[in-house]
């Protein structure tokens, strides 16, 4: 085990031996604070803006993070391909594979993102004429949305190395760096916007300005720790030159990347349409919707961290040829998000009352239909969670089209046609339970496709042309 763990590289963690559920409860939790930090910071400087600049600020804001959102969302895609990499590569105990693939990664994120900057930068206010952001916020959606394209080069540097350490086996590193960014950038948002102890008084400006100088700290910080611990993705000398992108890499990259990121957009067009069916149904559903959907997204959160768990967890042991720990990987995976998620539906269950009059107030006429829609789809989540766990150990191989194929079933002819069929019978109910329909839908297919697809057959290419020795494969 010893002999492993050193060869595994500095840094690391050998996710390839040792008890497997203790491994991925502990490997996972890191990346549950992380997620549960990004959500309060967004919470955080909602209300650091709402206060202090009003309702139309509110308005910008929302716009341009959708945005932001959508650049993120298309950079997770590319981030999960290059963890998977690291991973396999980590899994073979080939440590300039690890190297070669995270060059690849960094020096195309850097390229990307610093194009995506200049050009956001100078179009803003032509992508926010295409969103429709109402005339009264467009000016200053603009001032907010030109700030946070500077920020985009070190919000996608930091996202991808913090992948590729998970891809090594270390989640601690990506959390510690994400408790510096919340605190620089919730504790700066009132100081720009307000002009405090004698900074330069910024508006809404400033709340983008405390954001791009958490991400460039953070960045700097993330990177002296990697080469403070002389971590596994480091690159010294001769090693540097993998920063220029090699074209094979590149390839599987990119076209293992893009099905992973259109999962994000599946899920989030979905949520969109669905939107603008409950948009129909009144104001007090719409209110109560959008309170239940803020204790859905931490209600999800322990499912999405257990499935980028299991994703580099099983990265690890598909490179290394361990299918049998694969599957025991998988099997306690869905145990324990079954537990957690089961706990924390009944939590909030049993307390559903309280934490909704957070948001609506004890006499809102929304509160009632708040509580509905919790008893009706919450456990829907159970079945999400599922599917979510598979997903991560079918990806670990670079299996990315059957989730996407599978997702988007389950998201629009089976969700939104479950709507249309059942709206006659049951009216608005329909809108509730499709969550759960769908899921149920979801989660067998992905069961389907673990039991009897190819996944076990397919790999990520990682052999580049300019070597002149294979990388052994799966």
């Amino acid at each position: 085990m010893a002999t492993a763990a050193r060869k595994a590289g500095h840094g690391g963690r050998d996710l390839t031996s040792g008890p497997i559920a203790r491994t991925l409860v502990l490997f996972a939790l890191p990346t549950l604070g992380t997620n549960i930090l990004q959500s309060l910071n967004g919470s955080v400087n909602s209300i650091w803006v709402g206060r202090f600049l009003g309702e139309t600020a509110l308005a910008a804001t929302s716009n341009a993070n959708l945005v932001m959102f959508l650049m993120l969302a298309a950079v997770f895609g590319f981030g999960i391909a290059a963890t998977i990499l690291v991973g396999q590569n980590m899994g073979r105990r080939d440590i300039e594979a690890v190297r070669r693939a995270m060059g690849t990664a960094v020096g195309s994120f850097i390229i990307l993102s610093v194009l995506i900057a200049v050009i956001g930068y100078f179009t803003s206010s032509a992508i926010l004429h295409l969103l429709a952001t109402p005339p009264d916020a467009a000016r200053l959606a603009e001032a907010y949305l030109r700030v946070i394209f500077i920020a985009m080069p070190p919000l996608f540097l930091v996202t991808v190395l913090g992948m590729g350490l998970r891809g090594t086996g270390d989640s601690v590193t990506p959390f510690i760096v994400m408790i510096l960014n919340v605190v620089l950038d919730s504790g700066l948002n009132p100081v720009f916007i307000r002009g405090l102890f004698g900074a330069p008084r910024m508006g809404i400006a400033g709340a983008a300005t405390a954001t791009a100088i958490a991400s460039y700290a953070s960045l700097f910080v993330l990177i002296a720790i990697i080469y403070g611990r002389d971590a596994t993705i480091r690159l010294r000398g001769r090693e540097l030159r993998w920063l220029i992108p090699d074209p094979a890499l590149l390839r599987v990259i990119v076209a293992k990347g893009i099905p992973m990121g259109l999962q994000m957009f599946v899920i989030s067009f979905a949520g969109l349409a669905l939107m603008g069916l409950v948009n129909h149904a009144g104001t007090d559903v719409v209110a109560a919707y959008g309170v239940t959907l803020q204790l859905w997204t931490y209600i999800q959160m322990p499912a999405l961290a257990m499935g980028a768990a299991v994703s580099a967890m099983a990265a690890q042991n598909v490179g290394a040829g361990l299918w049998p720990r694969v599957d025991a990987v998988t099997r306690s995976a869905i145990f324990i998000n079954l537990a957690i998620t089961a706990a924390l539906i009944l939590l909030v269950t049993l307390v559903d009352r309280s934490m909704l009059a957070l948001f609506l107030g004890g006499g809102s006429p929304a509160l009632p239909i708040a509580r509905h829609i919790h008893l009706v789809a919450s456990w829907s989540f159970l079945m999400f969670g599922v599917t979510i766990v598979i997903f991560g150990t079918v990806r670990a191989t670079g299996a990315v089209m059957a989730p996407l194929v599978i997702l988007a079933i389950a998201m629009f002819p089976i969700r939104l046609g479950a709507v249309f069929a059942l709206r006659p019978f049951i009216g608005i109910e329909a809108l509730w339970w499709t969550m759960p329909i769908s899921s149920l839908a979801s989660m067998v297919m992905a069961l389907g496709y673990y039991r009897a697809g190819t996944w076990r057959k397919l790999h990520m290419q990682t052999i580049s042309p300019r070597e002149t020795a294979p990388v052994p494969q799966p």
